[in-house]
């Protein structure tokens, strides 16, 4: 960004002054003072875009925005090309993984099955219970969740094979190809994990195609976005036992309607967006912490957003 930076940097913490923020930033060398006489902006509020202020002041530098996705932000026309804009991508990789796993392994466990059960069904379900020992796992995103989730992964047997948008190489993975290049990959995998940012190239990504090559016994597993796979042909791979389930923390529509054939679906575990929840707000503050660090330091801001891509 620039060369380093002796004077506090003046910052404004909205539209809530969370005190332990304020406090994780004044020891990173900052300043919190009113919006007005602010050059950054720490914006606290998850899902409040009604209240941000537009326009910002002019001597608004940096804006911290507190969540990983920011497809509503640039769908709201907020994000613009006159200051840096930063998300919070990567803060929470470690619980998203971590919930990832969960969701596969339970779905290859067989234990939404067996919660079910009222009676000892050993030798209808044994037959079932599968193993990631041995099995390739695909990732749909090269990003921060897929690194944290490939060393669960080798830690169980598994191989990890990845699709990203650049084709770039991800650390631990056996495999990796861009996008354009899918090819056999969705019949290739014998399970898919979906980690990549909500995007117009990325909506519905999964549709009947892609369900269609999975092969019969693999799960789904989306701890992205919703938007990422086509709901209604993903309940009728699932009506017809095309794969053998999903495991679901996020959903188009989202919130799931009460109604929706995906609650109570026998193939399905649905929870509720809830993957992140161990490290939101902790992440939010060791992130806006370190980028005032670095912009004091004259230092390129982590989680800089590309209006453009949209993440």
């Amino acid at each position: 960004m620039g060369s380093e930076r002796s004077e506090p940097l003046r910052l404004a913490v909205a539209p809530d002054a969370d005190e332990a923020v304020a406090e994780a930033v004044r020891r990173a060398g900052a300043v919190v003072v009113d919006l007005a006489d602010a050059r950054a902006l720490a914006w606290t509020a998850w899902t409040d875009l009604a209240s941000f202020p537009q326009p910002l002041p002019a001597g608004i530098e940096w804006v911290q925005l507190p969540s990983a996705g920011v497809e509503r932000w640039v769908e709201a026309g907020i994000i613009d090309r006159a200051r840096v804009w930063t998300s919070a991508a990567g803060v929470c990789a470690a619980p998203v993984a971590e919930h990832a796993l969960a969701l596969l392994l339970a779905g290859v466990r067989m234990l939404p099955e067996c919660l079910r059960c009222r009676e000892w069904a050993r030798t209808e379900v044994l037959p079932r219970v599968g193993t990631l020992d041995g099995a390739a796992v695909g990732i749909v995103g090269g990003g921060s969740i897929a690194r944290a989730l490939i060393p669960l992964l080798t830690a169980v047997g598994a191989e990890a094979r990845v699709v990203n948008r650049s084709g770039r190489a991800v650390p631990g993975a056996a495999q990796t190809r861009p996008i354009a290049a899918v090819g056999d990959f969705w019949e290739a995998v014998d399970h898919v994990v979906l980690a990549a940012p909500d995007t117009p190239d990325t909506r519905h990504l999964v549709g009947a195609a892609e369900l269609d090559a999975m092969k019969p016994t693999a799960w789904l597993v989306n701890v992205a976005r919703g938007t990422i796979v086509d709901t209604d042909a993903l309940v009728r791979v699932l009506d017809s036992a095309g794969i053998a389930g999903a495991g679901l923390d996020v959903t188009d529509p989202e919130p799931l309607p009460a109604a929706h054939p995906l609650w109570g679906h026998p193939r399905v575990i649905v929870t509720p967006h809830v993957a992140d929840a161990a490290m939101t707000l902790r992440g939010f503050r060791r992130r806006l912490a370190e980028n005032v660090r670095r912009w004091r330091a004259g230092e390129e801001l982590v989680g800089v957003v590309d209006p453009d891509r949209g993440y």
